[in-house]
This record gives C-alpha cells, sequence and structure tokens, in this order.
C-alpha cells in the first residue's frame, strides 16, 4: 500500500508549533497571510491557519524557492511554507519559521478588504464570507465551537440523551405566531377554499413552518428516557432589529423527568457554572483577547460568576422590590407585567449583587404548558438572571396533569386536537418534569463580551439580511 504524502498529512498547525520547547526542522506549514515586511535581503510574513490567535512570523531570504513570487504577495494570499523553526532574535515571539521553500496556493490582489488596520463590526457584517479571518471573529468562532462541544461533554457525562427535534413542525410552541412559514403551494395563486388557503393541498397537508422551539418534541422522549437535551437551530419571524435578536439562532433545551422546578433551578445553575469554567479553563488566549479588545473586566466577570451564589426570588417579590427601588425605570413596574432588561438588571447588579432566578410568574404572561401553581394565579416558572445582561436562561415545571393543561388550552385558544400528541403523554404514564432553554448566541455574547448578536453567529439572519 502506498505511504500518503499529501500536503494535509504534512502540514503542522501553528497552535501545536508556537508551544514547542526546542528548534525544528522540515515543518510544512499551510495558512494565510496576515502582514508582510518587505527589506531589501528579507522578507518577513505574518502567517495564521485559524487554529490560534496568534501567527507564526516566517522569515524568507533571495535564495528561497520561490521568494520572488512570494515576497510580492499581499495580504489575505494562502500559501504553504517548508523550513526550519529557530529561535526568534525579536522581541515578543519565542520562534520564527526560516523558510527553504514557498509556494503561493491562492494568490489576492489589492482590493482584498481585510487589509492590516481596523475595521467597524458593521462592515466586517457587510463581508461575512470574509470576517472569519479576522481576529475577533478567529477568536469569536473557535469560541463557539469550544462551547458547542462543552454543552454535548457536560450532558453526555450526567448520561443525558441527545435528541433531534424537528425543524419543520406544525405546532407554534410558543404561541406567538411568530414562525416562518414552509410551503410548496404557488406564492402568486395558492389554492383557496372558501377565501382561505387550503393547506391541506400543501407539501405536508397541512399549515407549517420553521420550529421556535424543540421543547414539546424533546417532553415526549423525556418520558421514555428520563433525560434529554436538544441542540439546534430555531427560528422566530419577529420583525426586531435590536442588537439581541436575530430570526435565526441556536437553542439548548434539556427536559429532565421525575424532576420539579427546584431541580430545574438546580440543573441550569450547574450547566451554566460548567460552561463558564470551560471558557476559563480550555479559552484562555482568546479569553485574554475579549478581556483587552471587547470587554474589558471580562475574565474577572466569569471568575465571579463561576465562584458565585445563586439566589432565589420571587416574581412577587421582584415586583415589591423594583417599586421600591430609588430608581426612574422607563419601563412600569405592576404585579403582572413583564420584567424588562432594565428590570432585570437592577436586580441582580443591585439588589442581590450576583445571578439571580426569579420564580413563580403570573399565569397569564407565561406560556399554556408551564405547571400552575396552588395559588392558581402564578406558574411554576423560573428566569435565570446575570449582571450586565439580565435573562440568559428561561425554564418551568411543566403541566402534568392532563385536565389542568387541557383547561389552560382552552383558555388561550389552543385546540386539543392540534396538540392531541403532547396530551398523550399526560394521559399515559404522565409525571413531573421540567426544562429550560438557553439561547447559545446570548451565552456566547455574555461569555465573549460581544454586544450584537449578528457578531456571534457566522451568518446572521435579521429582517431585511439573509445574503450569505
Amino acid at each position: 500500500m502506498a505511504t500518503n504524502h499529501g500536503l494535509r498529512s504534512r502540514r503542522i498547525r501553528i497552535k501545536e508549533i508556537l508551544p514547542s520547547s526546542q528548534p525544528m526542522s522540515a515543518l510544512c506549514v499551510c495558512g494565510w497571510v496576515r502582514s508582510v515586511r518587505r527589506g531589501k535581503e528579507v522578507t518577513f510574513i505574518a502567517l495564521n491557519d485559524g487554529s490560534c490567535m496568534a501567527n507564526l512570523q516566517v522569515v524568507l531570504t533571495p535564495e528561497v524557492d520561490g521568494f520572488a513570487t512570494v515576497s510580492r504577495c499581499g495580504t489575505g494570499a494562502a500559501m504553504q511554507v517548508e523550513g526550519e523553526l529557530i529561535a526568534s532574535p525579536a522581541a515578543g515571539q519565542e520562534w520564527e519559521l526560516h523558510a527553504r521553500q514557498v509556494k503561493i496556493l491562492g494568490d489576492t490582489d489589492s482590493d482584498y478588504p481585510l487589509q492590516k488596520k481596523r475595521h467597524s463590526f458593521e462592515f466586517l457584517r457587510s463581508i461575512a464570507h470574509l470576517r472569519p479571518r479576522a481576529n475577533t471573529f478567529g477568536a469569536v468562532f473557535r469560541m463557539r465551537s469550544a462551547l458547542s462541544f462543552a454543552i454535548h461533554r457536560f450532558f453526555r457525562e450526567r448520561g443525558f440523551l441527545y435528541v433531534h427535534t424537528p425543524i419543520i413542525t406544525a405546532n407554534d410552541c410558543e404561541g406567538a405566531g411568530e414562525m416562518f412559514r414552509v410551503s410548496t403551494l404557488p406564492a402568486d395563486r395558492p389554492p383557496l377554499t372558501e377565501g382561505k388557503i387550503d393547506w391541506r393541498q400543501d407539501f405536508f397537508g397541512e399549515k407549517t413552518g420553521l420550529t421556535v422551539s424543540g421543547q414539546l418534541q424533546g417532553e415526549l422522549f423525556a418520558t421514555a428516557f428520563s433525560d434529554i437535551y436538544t441542540f439546534g437551530p430555531t427560528f422566530r419571524a419577529e420583525n426586531s432589529h435590536t442588537s439581541r435578536h436575530a430570526a435565526e439562532f441556536w437553542m439548548i433545551e434539556p427536559e429532565i423527568a421525575f424532576a420539579d422546578l427546584a431541580d430545574d433551578c438546580a440543573l441550569a445553575e450547574e450547566f451554566l457554572r460548567y460552561l463558564v469554567r470551560f471558557a476559563l479553563d480550555e479559552c484562555g488566549e482568546d479569553l485574554a483577547f475579549f478581556n483587552q479588545r471587547i470587554e474589558p473586566g471580562l475574565i474577572d466577570k466569569l471568575e465571579t460568576l463561576a465562584r458565585a451564589d445563586f439566589s432565589v426570588m420571587t416574581y412577587s417579590e421582584a415586583i415589591r422590590r423594583l417599586q421600591q427601588a430609588p430608581v426612574d425605570f422607563e419601563y412600569p413596574v405592576a404585579w403582572g407585567a413583564d420584567l424588562q432588561s432594565e428590570h432585570e438588571r437592577y436586580l441582580t447588579e443591585q439588589v442581590v449583587g450576583g445571578p439571580l432566578f426569579v420564580t413563580d410568574y403570573p399565569a397569564d404572561i407565561k406560556a399554556f404548558y408551564m405547571r400552575l401553581n396552588d395559588d392558581g394565579r402564578t406558574v411554576a416558572a423560573m428566569d435565570l438572571l446575570v449582571p450586565r445582561v439580565g435573562e440568559i436562561i428561561g425554564g418551568s415545571q411543566r403541566e402534568e396533569r392532563l385536565d389542568v393543561l387541557m383547561g389552560k388550552m382552552n383558555s388561550v385558544g389552543i385546540e386539543a386536537q392540534h396538540l392531541d400528541w403532547y396530551l398523550d403523554t399526560r394521559r399515559w404514564g404522565s409525571c413531573p418534569h421540567a426544562g429550560f432553554g438557553l439561547g447559545f448566541e446570548r451565552l456566547l455574547m455574555y461569555v465573549t463580551g460581544m454586544e450584537n448578536i449578528r457578531d456571534v453567529i457566522p451568518f446572521p439572519r435579521t429582517p431585511g439580511h439573509a445574503r450569505f
């Protein structure tokens, strides 16, 4: 059998080279040019392959094979370099690669938009196909990848089953009606019955859309496997242009059987603490960049959260504290009204000085599936609030009593036949169960310090924007 001598088998990642304790010979590296400094007898190239924040300095002299071509290359070009790693005499770097042979794999020209200067995030969103090569977004998407792995590791270590819930659904879990429609009917002339679209002639035989949550289907699996989680894309057709909303985003939604609201809060606390600790332990280089360039004090903030006590307060107590606050809030505070970001931040930053679970919200402002408390006015819901952000996790104990659940569905106009499969879990082997949702992009904003959700997802989908 022939030995594989392909480029990939010989290439060494820059991340693996830089921590070296000794010089190395016969190295092969590939990457993209970040900058070029040309002298009369030597050219210095900063090469980056995306494996880490740092660049590898490549030293080229005229006798190097390919020098004439490579010394004229520009920022953004892709190249292959073979040579020797030796100690660098320059300050700020331990090693440099003295090239013996260099090859341009993909050249570029002077119109390359990512030159060596600071670009605004707004500009970089307009070139989302290139922005992963920028330092900030290299760090963001390495963090996104690392935390995705940490999420799966957390649940696997605890025996949870990973469930792929459907992206196309006939059910609006949140009941807000903000779903993207999925249809094969002709948009200009859909079939009509009594003046209304006849969805029975559509591909699925009924009205369908992109999911806003995998929770309902997750509950079905929890009643068979006890502890499950979903982690996938969700969609919301909300015409919002704020920095915290996107039309496509990713959600982590665990569901635990034989559990109440206290168990739900305990899992949420353990989960968030685990992810923050993972970022601190495993993503130090990228966190140091965010701490220096994006949010000064970020690492201290994360360390504080990882060690913090998580407080608990009922919604009614939260309203009382807000009404007593010596602050003129933009939004009025009243029992029965939902908490706004300014209220949430005041509670977590000024009242308790740390993360806070707010529990037992009024039933009228929460979803139909949340368990009704004995007072008949509130439900066993919780929101986890953290400093500087407000809500980061929302969850509840689910209503496991068939008669109560059907009564709530009837009161909000949800027809039982549309969720007969969901109600069946309350007919056959119902049990107390609970769960929560964590928006992955919200988590990433908190951990990186990035202020706009568009900057923590590779290709943001927002009103009027789906280009890439």
